[in-house]
């Protein structure tokens, strides 16, 4: 039964949003904000699980009230409900004829049950022009009290309990609900709701009578022959409570209080004119993201008539708004573009506008690609590098993109979901880090923007730039596959700056003999210089030299105690460009 209902309440939650999404968008904005919603209804559907044969339970009158925040269709909320419900003995006594040799009489106590809410949860909603239908979803705590019943034959004295349960006291636990809601607002912010829900609580424990030692128990009833009366058979007793679910379905009725969202907006005062009272229009775009609602600053935006010709244009500032004044009221079409990317339109319609109110309006961005926002800094500063070509490869895909940086060192580019790229710069005399990006790492239902930073070395002939990451197994000199991509960085600098011939550097620590570590440190340079040649560098544009300890770059020679981190400084690989009257 509990499932055809919830079943019931889906289907007709999702033949209204199918019938409303054939019209055209409303405003988002229009119906966001606060909702405080209180409620009057009647519980028509109580189910008490609690394997008690000759008690049914009646419907009762249910209190309450709603708060959510919508941001858009979607938002949160919390519910509060109150439940009176009673008990209803079954037990047939009167079929009974005979207690003791007297005609029997009856004694019975019904008490009333009262059931409390309190939950919250996600809300869904689709609203247009004068309606809204929402979906509410809704878990937290619960209570159950009282609903004792008590039926006895009392006619010899001593009472015979015939029907008998101990009902609930002040239990609290687990509940969840779920709630339809459709409102009618008479008012732009004041509205008129129906809707029904559903409340279920998780194992409610029955009380347990002390006097009687028990939770239920009731007399078993046979049949006479000829089926005109019963006798009394036996009494069957459960001492131990039943941990049941108690739910039911109801109905309401009520009103809605919205305070909705309104963005602040700046309005420039209105010069003086030759009337002295006119009436002033006015149209807030907002630019938003449709996966992430993110608002989205530098949005060009166009207001069009019905012929297609602009009537005003601007770009939406840090708040993603942009406003237009002294706009006469017309049906017109608004278009935005982001980055050369176009967002949905969206249309005014002349009886939207209101004499000195300001019209809101949205533009959604439904690209489903990322834009990455990058910049190009000089290493180990904060300065930017304007005119550096950065490259953009996808490794899954043949070409690649390229882009140059502003004043700022900005750059932009639109990138797929689902993919994998290398980026770096270009710029003469410069290094450049080459960076790995994968969209696998984000969700486009919460990012939208992807920021990188790309740092570029100054290479300057005869200045040392120290390659990160290029590390050697213990005497040994073979390069390590964790060394390739710090020279494949320098593989692209040679390639992108064709000109140029390059030393390649080895150095150790103190530790050893002075001539072991030459030989080494020679051998290793060497073998960075043999991987640069299998990547396409020709041989006669490098130099490898090892240094072997004849350049530590801090205190710790030969018999000075130094820590591992100190020795570390001087076990290095360097690159620099060979200059001109060197070569």
């Amino acid at each position: 039964m509990k499932k055809l209902l919830l079943l019931f309440f889906g289907l007709l939650f999702m033949v209204n949003f199918q019938s409303k999404a054939q019209d055209a968008p409303v405003d988002p904005l229009k119906r966001s904000g606060w909702f405080i919603s209180p409620r009057i209804g009647y519980d028509i559907l109580p189910m008490y699980d609690n394997n008690t044969p000759y008690i049914d339970y009646k419907g009762g009158i249910e209190a309450g009230i709603s708060t959510d925040y919508y941001w858009n269709w979607f938002g949160i909320g919390a519910d509060f409900d109150f439940i009176k419900n009673k008990p209803q003995n079954t037990f047939n006594g009167e079929a009974i004829t005979y207690f003791h040799g007297n005609a029997p009489t009856f004694t019975l106590t019904e008490n009333s049950i009262s059931r409390m809410f309190f939950g919250i949860g996600p809300s869904f909603k689709y609203s247009k022009d004068k309606f809204m239908s929402e979906l509410n979803l809704r878990m937290g705590y619960g209570t159950v009290d009282g609903g004792r019943v008590e039926y006895s034959e009392t006619s010899s004295g001593t009472p015979i309990l015939l029907n008998f349960h101990a009902g609930y006291n002040n239990y609290s636990g687990l509940a969840a609900k779920a709630q339809l809601r459709f409102t009618y607002f008479v008012k732009e912010y004041f509205g008129l709701q129906f809707g029904a829900y559903y409340i279920n609580h998780f194992k409610v424990t029955e009380d347990t009578d002390a006097t009687l030692g028990m939770s239920a128990g009731y007399w078993k009833t046979q049949e006479v022959h000829g089926g005109e009366f019963t006798v009394l058979e036996e009494f069957q007793e459960r001492v131990k409570p039943c941990d049941c679910n108690v739910s039911s379905v109801g109905v309401f009725a009520g009103v809605v209080f919205q305070i909705p969202i309104k963005p602040k907006v700046i309005v420039e005062e209105k010069k003086e004119e030759d009337c002295n009272i006119c009436d002033t229009y006015a149209l807030a775009v907002t630019a938003r993201d449709k996966f992430t609602g993110q608002v989205l600053p530098d949005t060009d935006v166009a207001v069009k008539d019905m012929e297609g010709n602009v009537v005003q244009t601007g770009t939406t500032n840090k708040f993603g708004v942009v406003v237009f004044n002294d706009v006469k009221p017309d049906n017109y079409t608004i278009e935005g573009i982001l980055y050369d990317v176009p967002l949905e339109q969206n249309v005014t319609r002349k009886d939207e506008f209101k004499p000195k109110e300001t019209l809101q309006k949205d533009l959604l961005y439904s690209d489903p690609n990322f834009i990455l926002k990058g910049k190009t800094v000089v290493c180990n500063t904060d300065e930017p590098l304007p005119g550096v070509s950065v490259h953009l490869v996808n490794k899954a895909q043949a070409g690649e993109k390229v882009t140059t940086t502003d004043e700022n060192g900005e750059f932009m580019f639109h990138i797929k979901q689902q993919a994998d790229y290398d980026i770096y710069g270009k710029k003469d005399n410069y290094l450049s880090q080459i960076e790995t990006l994968s969209t696998k790492d984000f969700d486009r239902n919460a990012t939208l923007f992807v920021k990188l930073e790309i740092c570029m070395d100054k290479a300057d002939c005869g200045t040392a730039i120290k390659l990160e990451n290029i590390h050697y197994d213990l005497d040994k000199y073979f390069i390590r596959e964790d060394a390739k991509p710090e020279l494949d960085r320098l593989v692209r600098f040679m390639k992108d700056n064709p000109g140029v011939k390059v030393e390649i550097s080895s150095h150790t620590d103190s530790r050893g003999s002075a001539e072991y570590n030459r030989v080494l440190s020679d051998n290793r340079a060497k073998a960075a210089v043999d991987y640069l040649v299998s990547q396409g560098i020709d041989r006669s544009r490098l130099v490898g030299i090892g240094y072997g300890e004849s350049k530590l770059l801090n205190h710790c020679s030969d018999g000075v105690k130094c820590s591992e981190e100190e020795h570390q400084l001087n076990r290095r690989t360097e690159m620099k460009v060979i200059c001109p009257e060197d070569k």
